[in-house]
């Protein structure tokens, strides 16, 4: 009965999380609230489109102190995410890393690589001239 009750109260909340197109919003109050008319993520067709990511913490600070730092932020972001979703960093398929200068792709790079264990998303860097908030890099994914 207790199973019953349970499936009965999931079922529930994923139907007040999602729209008639079949989208479900994504949430964690583990990472940073968004900063404009987006959600953290949406879970569409079997994948899991997660907003682009800065360096906030849940609290809504930003560190940039070093491009390692912020690298490190948004990767937990994307991992709190990602686990709200039921999902692990090795479910991401596909990357998108925007940074104001490419003179940090090593220090991204040797970031990155701890966050998967050997298999790694496709991906794309793209120098811009400016993120949200001043943010030195900002990261958004696809997982399944």
């Amino acid at each position: 009965m207790k199973n019953i009750v349970l499936l009965i109260l999931v079922a529930i909340v994923l139907y007040a999380f999602s729209d008639n197109n079949g989208k479900q919003i994504i949430c964690s109050n583990n990472a940073p609230k968004p900063i404009g008319p987006y959600s953290q993520a949406i879970r569409s067709g079997g994948l899991v489109y997660v907003s682009g990511q800065i360096a906030l913490n849940s609290n809504g600070n930003l560190d940039t102190s070093s491009i390692e730092n912020e690298t490190k932020q948004v990767l937990n972001n994307i991992k709190e995410v990602l686990e709200a979703a039921n999902l692990k960093m090795q479910n991401i398929n596909k990357v998108s890393i925007y940074t104001t200068n490419l003179k940090y792709f090593a220090q991204i790079n040797e970031v990155y690589k701890s966050y998967f264990m050997g298999q790694y998303p496709a991906r794309e860097t793209i120098q811009v001239s400016a993120l949200p908030k001043g943010a030195h890099i900002e990261i958004s994914v696809i997982a399944d």
